[in-house]
Protein backbone atom coordinates (compact mmCIF):
# COMPACT_ATOMS: atom_id res chain seq x y z
CA UNK A 1 0.00 0.00 0.00
CA UNK A 2 1.67 3.27 -1.09
CA UNK A 3 2.52 5.71 1.70
CA UNK A 4 1.64 9.36 2.27
CA UNK A 5 4.18 11.70 3.86
CA UNK A 6 3.47 15.07 5.44
CA UNK A 7 6.10 17.69 6.24
CA UNK A 8 5.87 21.12 7.83
CA UNK A 9 8.39 23.95 8.20
CA UNK A 10 8.44 27.68 8.85
CA UNK A 11 11.02 29.58 6.82
CA UNK A 12 12.22 33.11 7.52
CA UNK A 13 11.45 34.50 4.06
CA UNK A 14 8.47 35.41 1.91
CA UNK A 15 6.27 32.86 0.11
CA UNK A 16 7.21 34.17 -3.35
CA UNK A 17 10.88 33.34 -2.81
CA UNK A 18 10.06 29.81 -1.61
CA UNK A 19 7.72 29.33 -4.59
CA UNK A 20 10.47 30.39 -7.02
CA UNK A 21 12.78 27.76 -5.50
CA UNK A 22 10.31 25.10 -6.68
CA UNK A 23 9.97 26.34 -10.27
CA UNK A 24 13.41 27.68 -11.26
CA UNK A 25 15.58 24.80 -12.56
CA UNK A 26 18.93 25.92 -11.10
CA UNK A 27 17.34 26.65 -7.71
CA UNK A 28 15.52 23.29 -7.64
CA UNK A 29 18.71 21.43 -8.56
CA UNK A 30 20.56 23.13 -5.69
CA UNK A 31 18.22 22.08 -2.88
CA UNK A 32 16.01 19.13 -3.87
CA UNK A 33 18.53 16.27 -3.85
CA UNK A 34 19.32 14.95 -0.36
CA UNK A 35 22.89 15.16 0.93
CA UNK A 36 25.24 12.98 -1.10
CA UNK A 37 23.30 13.40 -4.35
CA UNK A 38 23.53 15.76 -7.29
CA UNK A 39 20.57 16.74 -9.45
CA UNK A 40 20.19 17.37 -13.16
CA UNK A 41 17.03 19.09 -14.36
CA UNK A 42 16.38 17.76 -17.86
CA UNK A 43 13.10 19.63 -18.33
CA UNK A 44 10.97 21.98 -16.26
CA UNK A 45 7.97 23.72 -17.78
CA UNK A 46 6.29 25.43 -14.81
CA UNK A 47 2.74 25.76 -16.10
CA UNK A 48 -0.39 23.69 -15.66
CA UNK A 49 0.05 20.69 -17.93
CA UNK A 50 3.79 21.38 -18.19
CA UNK A 51 6.25 18.56 -17.63
CA UNK A 52 9.33 18.16 -15.47
CA UNK A 53 12.08 15.54 -15.69
CA UNK A 54 14.97 15.24 -13.22
CA UNK A 55 17.63 12.76 -12.21
CA UNK A 56 19.48 12.30 -8.93
CA UNK A 57 23.00 10.85 -8.97
CA UNK A 58 24.52 9.19 -5.93
CA UNK A 59 27.89 10.96 -5.66
CA UNK A 60 29.50 7.96 -3.92
CA UNK A 61 28.42 5.20 -6.32
CA UNK A 62 27.75 7.21 -9.47
CA UNK A 63 24.40 5.47 -9.90
CA UNK A 64 21.44 7.60 -10.80
CA UNK A 65 17.66 7.41 -10.94
CA UNK A 66 15.33 9.61 -12.88
CA UNK A 67 11.77 10.71 -12.39
CA UNK A 68 9.33 13.20 -13.79
CA UNK A 69 5.76 14.25 -13.99
CA UNK A 70 3.29 16.98 -14.72
CA UNK A 71 2.23 20.22 -13.03
CA UNK A 72 -1.44 20.04 -12.06
CA UNK A 73 -1.81 23.35 -10.21
CA UNK A 74 0.39 26.44 -9.85
CA UNK A 75 -0.64 29.47 -7.81
CA UNK A 76 2.32 31.84 -7.49
CA UNK A 77 3.45 32.24 -3.89
CA UNK A 78 0.71 29.93 -2.57
CA UNK A 79 0.46 26.42 -3.96
CA UNK A 80 1.98 23.84 -6.29
CA UNK A 81 0.58 20.42 -7.12
CA UNK A 82 2.55 18.09 -9.35
CA UNK A 83 3.00 14.41 -10.07
CA UNK A 84 6.19 12.38 -9.92
CA UNK A 85 6.82 8.95 -11.38
CA UNK A 86 10.10 7.04 -11.25
CA UNK A 87 11.45 5.76 -14.56
CA UNK A 88 12.50 2.56 -12.75
CA UNK A 89 9.80 -0.13 -13.29
CA UNK A 90 10.64 -1.52 -9.83
CA UNK A 91 9.19 1.68 -8.32
CA UNK A 92 5.73 1.69 -9.88
CA UNK A 93 2.91 4.15 -9.42
CA UNK A 94 2.48 7.86 -9.56
CA UNK A 95 3.04 10.18 -6.61
CA UNK A 96 1.25 13.48 -6.13
CA UNK A 97 3.05 16.27 -4.29
CA UNK A 98 1.11 19.21 -2.87
CA UNK A 99 3.10 22.20 -1.61
CA UNK A 100 1.23 24.91 0.30
CA UNK A 101 2.79 28.24 1.23
CA UNK A 102 1.26 30.68 3.67
CA UNK A 103 2.61 34.04 4.80
CA UNK A 104 2.98 34.14 8.59
CA UNK A 105 4.31 36.76 11.01
CA UNK A 106 7.92 35.53 10.78
CA UNK A 107 8.03 34.32 7.19
CA UNK A 108 6.41 31.44 5.34
CA UNK A 109 4.67 28.34 6.61
CA UNK A 110 5.44 25.48 4.22
CA UNK A 111 3.54 22.20 4.13
CA UNK A 112 4.37 19.34 1.79
CA UNK A 113 2.22 16.28 1.24
CA UNK A 114 3.59 13.45 -0.89
CA UNK A 115 0.98 10.80 -1.72
CA UNK A 116 1.61 7.44 -3.36
CA UNK A 117 5.23 6.83 -2.32
CA UNK A 118 6.11 3.36 -3.71
CA UNK A 119 6.14 0.47 -1.25
CA UNK A 120 9.84 -0.27 -1.89
CA UNK A 121 10.84 3.11 -0.42
CA UNK A 122 10.80 2.98 3.40
CA UNK A 123 8.79 5.98 4.70
CA UNK A 124 11.52 6.83 7.23
CA UNK A 125 14.12 7.03 4.42
CA UNK A 126 11.80 9.30 2.46
CA UNK A 127 11.29 11.53 5.51
CA UNK A 128 15.05 11.68 6.05
CA UNK A 129 15.60 12.75 2.45
CA UNK A 130 12.88 15.42 2.64
CA UNK A 131 14.29 16.75 5.93
CA UNK A 132 17.70 17.17 4.31
CA UNK A 133 16.18 18.78 1.22
CA UNK A 134 14.11 21.22 3.28
CA UNK A 135 17.22 22.18 5.26
CA UNK A 136 18.97 22.96 1.97
CA UNK A 137 15.88 24.88 0.80
CA UNK A 138 16.03 27.07 3.92
CA UNK A 139 19.74 27.74 3.28
CA UNK A 140 18.85 28.92 -0.22
CA UNK A 141 15.81 31.09 0.50
CA UNK A 142 16.42 32.54 3.98
CA UNK A 143 19.50 34.69 3.31
CA UNK A 144 18.39 38.19 2.33
CA UNK A 145 21.22 39.32 0.06
CA UNK A 146 20.45 42.66 -1.58
CA UNK A 147 23.76 43.64 -3.14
Amino acid sequence: MPNTLQLHRVMATNPEKVYRAFIEPDALASWLPPFGFTCTVHALEAKVGGKHQLSFRNFTTGESHSFGGEYLELVAGERLVYTDKFDDPNLPGEMTVTVTLKAVSCGTELTVEQRGVPDLIPPEACYLGWQESLRKLAQLVEPDINH
